[in-house]
């Protein structure tokens, strides 16, 4: 980990298309510091905002989907910055995307509140649910314009579908218990109260700070939630996390939405927790140290456990922003999104 005086030097991971080894020697990604002083893109370029954006599968495959996309030289980017990093690194990354004429977009994952709340009168455009839940995971241009977008909300929701059983919560009664209110777990909340019929009775989330859990009950409440939305803070009470598990009724969904085993180490649980019987476990990581979903593997079989990780997230997910930042049409489903899967699983 970078010392404090090292904190403004992102990590920079290119990958280029058209050489698929983007000045990289034997294949590794071209790792080295900057200091927030971007150069020019001379081909087209889509800049990935992260944390441990070499360690992704997409920065790997990008170079496979652009070929397959008929996307022409282009490159992927990666810049990593430590969570909650100082607004003014998002503002000079932005503000460079913005500016640059072949710098055409970035997909923002693990920044996607403190990045907006950053940046916000950058920003020509904002969709609906950007503005609603200030968070953005899509940046991308057109007509000159900068927009930002939040496509957790669609992609979290097609990614739960794949799995969950359309009757379910009304099938089982089960309740939702979300780790994390961040802006995966804000999109999830959305989805389950205001993207599909079948809406759980009850959805738990624990968080540790009071700001974030604070703005997911009252955008919750504004969204017909008030009564089933309930929050606890993790920081008052650090085992309530176990606790609100071992209290779910059989058939419950339990989702990691902290970034805890790929952005930070260890689980949101402990090893005493408890799942409950016939639990869906949902990681919203695919990849990392992965604790969470080894906790739930020890328990899979006695408590009849389904186990399942972020991989259909990060597919769909990579997929819809890439189709806005080079303005082109991916359907969610479909021959050519198996096939983008396809290829990203050769590499994962």
């Amino acid at each position: 980990m970078t010392g404090p005086a090292q904190r403004r030097w992102p990590r920079w991971v290119g990958h280029s298309a058209s050489d698929p080894l983007g000045s990289i020697l034997s294949g590794f990604p071209l790792v080295k510091k900057i200091r927030m002083e971007f150069q020019e893109a001379k081909i087209p370029t889509m800049y990935f905002i992260g944390v441990s954006t070499g360690a992704s599968s997409s920065v790997r495959v990008f170079p496979n989907w652009a070929q397959l996309l008929g996307l022409g030289e282009c490159r992927l980017v990666g810049l990593d910055f430590p969570l909650h990093d100082d607004p003014q690194c998002y503002r000079q990354v932005v503000d460079f995307i913005k500016s640059d004429p072949l710098s055409l977009g970035a997909l923002v994952t693990s920044h996607k509140m403190d990045l907006l709340a950053a940046c916000s009168d950058l920003f020509d455009k904002m969709d609906p649910l950007a503005e609603e839940m200030a968070e953005v995971s899509s940046i991308y241009k057109r007509g000159g314009k900068l927009i930002g977008r939040a496509t957790d909300p669609v992609c979290g929701g097609m990614a739960l579908e794949n799995f969950l059983a359309p009757a379910h919560f009304h099938e089982t009664g089960a309740d939702v218990l979300i780790l994390g209110a961040g802006g995966s777990a804000l999109a999830l909340v959305w989805y389950l109260l205001k993207g599909r019929d079948d809406v759980p009775a009850r959805i738990h989330v624990v968080n540790r700070s009071r700001p974030r859990l604070d703005h997911l009950l009252g955008l919750a409440a504004k969204w017909g939630g008030a009564e089933r939305v309930a929050g606890y803070l993790s920081s008052d009470q650090p085992d309530i996390a176990d606790v609100l598990t071992g209290q779910l009724v059989p058939g419950s969904l339990l989702v990691n939405a902290t970034g805890m085993g790929k952005d930070s180490p260890g689980s949101p649980l402990t090893d005493e927790v408890n799942f409950p019987e016939r639990g869906i476990v949902w990681d919203f990581n695919y990849r990392g140290q992965l604790l969470f979903l080894d906790q739930a593997r020890a328990q899979k079989q006695d408590k009849s456990l389904r186990i399942e990780d972020g991989w259909d997230y990060f597919v769909i997910g990579w997929s819809q922003v890439i189709a806005d930042v080079f303005e082109i049409e991916i359907p969610p489903r479909g021959d050519l999104y198996d096939s983008l899967s396809r290829q990203a699983l050769e590499l994962r």
